[in-house]
């Protein structure tokens, strides 16, 4: 821990203001900076250098607690544009963040506000000043901990309060945490992708029909749909298979979000197994996991996840290695896939499945992120496929 002068010019160490404690009792200790209180939750790391705001308001991350590998978190400050989360009235994505650099003053033209402050706002907990690749190295070595997060400007903590918590939360596995983040009613989407010198544009000649299920839904995943020239309703995580066919779609959207697939699919699976039978279908993330349980498959969670901007996946029906974006803790387990639905995709750092089709059927998914741009657009001809997949669906009826 850095180390200041006392007015005698004794060096001592300044008074920590925010802990992590993790659930086997470790106490890492740092400097507090967002909001204030604590918070309990899934400690994962995340190596992408930049995009720092599209994480922290990823849905996927509810129930985390975020350290990022890349020392210099904030740097470019943040604004509204980035801000991937739809419902604003949810619980915000990741429940508490940890950075090794104390954050620095805004330096970037599109910068409104410092992330201190936006922390603050939106009631996110901060913990800078400690070793993160230490933590990393422990998360990679033992899984993913449970840890308790606090931020008390005094310095005065509970500390065995703190442990007990981390200790005794139940952890993702089992969890749904879906309601926590997925609209409470049905709304339309228009606004198509960020262009140079225009910024974000509107649809204004749709072509298909939408519907998005959101179990924790990002915007840039409804602007890609709607520069694919689709309308977008969106409706709650536990709206009827009934209720959604009653809208006509052309098509349907199953979202990324947070919590055990498993768990979410209790609801979900029996919905998506009616769809799936009547109109093409794309799935993302957590969408891609209960797609694999809907079609008789199952999910495991995973050590350390998959948390990141620069994950290599190799397409298997064309051969070509895409650069991704991916945030998951959970992994759809690729021997359990039945006859009838092929593996399409795989990651190159472990082969796990990132990816399915369901043969002779409009109707596929992947475990990855597309709209989010490391490669910068490997991924995007997937919004593609499906709207192609509509159009020939539509020319069959």
């Amino acid at each position: 821990m850095l180390t200041q002068p006392h007015t005698e010019g004794v060096w001592e160490e300044p008074q920590p203001t925010a802990l992590l404690v993790l659930a086997d009792g470790t106490v890492l200790e740092g400097f507090g900076l967002g909001a204030t209180g604590h918070a309990v939750g899934e400690v994962c790391f995340n190596t992408a250098m930049t995009g720092y705001e599209e994480i922290l308001t990823d849905p996927s991350y509810a129930g985390q607690i975020i350290t990022f590998t890349f020392p210099h978190i904030g740097n470019v400050g943040t604004n509204e544009d980035d801000i991937e989360t739809v419902n604003l009235a949810a619980t915000p994505g990741a429940r508490g963040v940890v950075l090794h650099s104390a954050i620095t003053a805004p330096s970037n033209h599109r910068a409104t506000g410092h992330l201190d402050q936006w922390l603050r706002n939106r009631g996110v907990i901060g913990l800078a000043g400690i070793d993160t690749r230490a933590l990393t190295a422990l998360i990679r070595e033992k899984g993913m901990p449970n840890a308790a997060i606090a931020h008390v400007p005094s310095g005065r903590f509970d500390v065995d309060a703190l442990k007990r918590e981390a200790r005794e939360w139940p952890g993702l596995v089992g969890m749904d945490l879906v309601p926590m983040v997925t609209t409470a009613q049905r709304f339309s989407w228009i606004e198509t992708p960020w262009r140079w010198s225009e910024g974000y544009g509107e649809l204004r000649e749709p072509q298909f029909q939408v519907v998005a299920i959101d179990y924790g839904i990002k915007r840039n995943i409804l602007r890609q749909l709607a520069g694919n020239r689709c309308r977008v309703t969106v409706v709650p995580a536990q709206t009827s298979a009934a209720d959604i066919l009653a809208l006509k779609p052309d098509g349907i959207f199953l979202s990324n979000g947070p919590g055990d697939p498993a768990a979410t699919g209790e609801y979900a699976v029996p919905v998506i197994r009616a769809l799936i039978d009547k109109l093409p279908t794309f799935g993302i993330c957590l969408g891609h996991q209960m797609l694999a349980l809907a079609v008789g498959g199952t999910t495991v969670k995973m050590r350390q996840g998959h948390h990141g901007a620069n994950h290599p996946v190799k397409d298997l029906l064309t051969g070509k290695v895409e650069i991704t974006s991916m945030n998951h803790g959970f992994a759809v387990d690729r021997s359990s896939l039945p006859a009838g639905v092929k593996e399409t995709h795989i990651s190159l750092f472990d082969g796990s499945n990132c990816g399915l089709a369901i043969e002779k059927r409009p109707v596929f998914s992947v475990q990855y992120h597309p709209e989010a741009s490391p490669g910068p657009r490997d991924s995007h001809y997937l919004f593609g496929r499906f709207a192609e997949m509509m159009r020939k669906n539509k020319r069959a009826a």
